[in-house]
């Protein structure tokens, strides 16, 4: 059996490169022709280096079921026979080979994938985390974290689900599941204190005797006649790993829907970078849609990722261009493949926060699926005052970049900081539900040196903490050689569980300003059913998200009680955004009960 596999393979590569030799050249242009073009069997080694990152693998499926062999494990490519009719013209490029990505329409939901002969698979890295323990109000009674607008966490984990598989736990951020949403919290009036807050407390859903608190705050909403103007230089990964249909083809369509958000007065550059980097377009007014559209559509995919040498012009052609009175923003859309140049994250970590002290934002959208670097893109995101989305279908690229354009670009509020302080005369214990990668020190907050997350136009923010009152089922056990003592309660604060503070700067300021409010009795519910609407269901989707990472502190939670969360609070959804959680909540028992059967 073993020499019939090799044969059967050998033969199908050979039959494959003579149909490729018999392709028009002037249909096709052939890696090899050009200077960016890899050698043959040139490959980067997934990056071992650090112990907080992983790598993980997915299973492929196309749009069409074919038999999958395995022609080489190691180096993370799975081959599967040409189906019949003969496959069209195609890449060869050493030991990889790519079908020519088929045109992908402009609406819809869903791309048009056919699965190409050659799909990199189990080289996606995030970064893994432990989930956020219980603590003792009486000995740590203080929680300080930064805010997280990103929402690539959802969508990566609805790409995955639409493969009927369930995402590595090191996927999901709860956060941002939960902040994928809008919710209907009070706007704040003015844009120099640019914060609506809203507290909730009920019961625990998942663990009788405990309670949660959710933190809600919206930003200020920039109308669309005062926004400032933009200065955008797009940094697009043209490199070989973007030819599938779901990464550069996808990236220019996406680009497209922005520019209908821009106007004249906006200004649009475009660097491109793979094996080395280069200005395709100076900057142009982005009233010139026609002249800024033909430079996109002759971007090609091929050679390796100098991404860094990339980064390096982007900012050069913002700097030039600087205004201060606009928005200057880099906007990176990758797979994140890094193999040229700078590929430490540090150093590029480094070079990014002091691009961002000259007023230099960094937003990243990252797409495709089997070499896609999460961990690499939040460092960058994060360091860079920008967002990170992740771009998954023409809707996600139309409700990032279309519907929620001004947030994603013009931000109201920088270095946006949150901390809690717990009342140990009512709170035994606490733990913030997500956030992992945001956590700061306590006296990071007062220090306006520590950067912070950013709140974009109109955007909410949610967080929960899951509480124990002093006698409700504690997590941590007594001690036996310590006692703790019972806490007189502070005089006119018996009724609290807790104190919040908000820190935020405003995006011209470098000091910060703060805003309060109480946690107390005034603001709980005694039966989670009666809470309201919009904290109901961020509590079902936080219980979902940590149902994918584990349930590790879920208790009696199941797929079947988060749909009957989220059912239930659905409430007004008029972009179909909750109604499509709901699938992926059923999408997540199917492919659950997939991988229980296949152990």
């Amino acid at each position: 059996m073993p020499r019939i596999h090799v044969t059967t393979t050998a033969g199908l590569a050979f039959a494959l490169l003579a149909a490729c030799a018999a392709v028009d050249n002037s249909d096709v242009a052939s890696p090899s022709a050009s200077p960016d073009a890899a050698a043959p069997g040139e490959r980067r080694e997934a990056d071992k280096s650090s112990s907080e990152i992983i790598v993980t693998a997915a299973r492929v499926r196309g749009t069409q079921d074919v038999p999958v062999s395995v022609v080489s494990h190691h180096n993370g490519y799975v081959a599967a026979p040409p189906p019949p009719p003969p496959p069209p013209p195609a890449y060869v490029s050493g030991a990889v080979t790519a079908k020519r990505a088929a045109p992908m329409p402009m609406g819809g939901t869903r791309l048009d994938q056919r699965a190409p002969i050659y799909q990199e698979v189990g080289r996606d890295k995030f970064t893994s985390t432990t989930e956020n323990p219980f603590k003792i109000a009486e000995a740590e009674p203080v929680s300080t974290f930064s805010i997280d607008v990103d929402t690539a966490s959802y969508s990566f984990v609805r790409a995955s689900l639409n493969q009927n598989v369930l995402p590595q736990p090191a996927a999901v951020r709860t956060e941002e599941l939960v902040n994928y949403f809008p919710y209907d919290y009070a706007a704040p009036t003015s844009a120099q204190q640019p914060f609506s807050t809203n507290v909730a407390v009920m019961p625990s859903p998942w663990t009788e005797g405990r309670k949660l608190v959710r933190i809600g705050i919206k930003g200020y909403k920039i109308a669309p006649e005062t926004r400032p103007r933009a200065n955008l230089v797009f940094l697009l990964d043209t490199s070989g790993s973007m030819q599938s249909a779901n990464k550069l083809p996808l990236v220019k369509q996406s680009l497209a829907m922005l520019l209908d958000q821009l106007d004249a007065g906006d200004r649009v550059s475009i660097v491109t970078y793979a094996g080395s980097a280069g200005t395709v377009l100076e900057p142009t007014s982005a009233g010139e849609k026609s002249k800024i559209l033909a430079a996109l559509d002759r971007l090609e995919a091929g050679g390796s990722t100098a991404g860094a040498e990339g980064i390096r012009q982007a900012y050069a052609l913002a700097e030039q261009n600087l205004d201060p009175k606009s928005v200057n923003r880099v906007i990176l859309a990758t797979d994140g493949d890094f193999n040229v140049g700078i590929t430490d994250q540090n150093e590029l970590k480094g070079y990014i926060e002091r691009q961002r002290g000259k007023g230099i934002f960094l937003s990243v959208l990252g797409f495709g699926m089997g070499n896609y670097n999460d961990a690499l893109m939040q460092t960058l995101a994060q360091n860079g005052n920008g967002a990170a989305a992740y771009i998954d279908t023409l809707s996600e690229a139309r409700k990032t970049l279309v519907d929620e354009a001004t947030s994603t670009l013009f931000p109201i509020a920088k270095d946006v900081k949150i901390q809690v302080e717990f009342n140990p005369a009512t709170v035994a214990e606490y733990r913030l539900i997500g956030y992992e990668t945001r956590m700061l020190n306590r006296e990071d907050f007062e220090n306006d040196k520590v950067d912070a997350g950013d709140v974009g136009s109109g955007q909410t923010v949610t967080a929960i903490y899951e509480i124990t009152p002093v006698d409700g089922p504690r997590a941590n056990g007594e001690l036996r050689y310590q006692t703790v003592a019972q806490r007189a309660p502070v005089v006119g604060k018996a009724s609290e569980y807790g104190f919040v503070k908000i820190r935020y700067k405003l995006p011209k300021s470098d000091t910060s300003q703060l805003i309060s409010t109480s946690i107390d009795r005034r603001v709980e519910f005694a039966r989670f059913d009666d809470a309201p609407r919009d904290a109901r269901f961020a509590v079902g989707v936080a219980a979902f998200a940590e149902l994918l990472r584990g349930g590790k502190y879920s208790g009696s939670m199941t797929y079947d009680d988060v749909l009957a969360i989220v059912g239930a609070a659905r409430g007004s959804d008029d972009f179909g955004y909750r109604t499509e959680l709901v699938q992926m909540v059923r999408a997540a028992k199917s492919a659950g009960a997939l991988a229980r059967l296949d152990r």
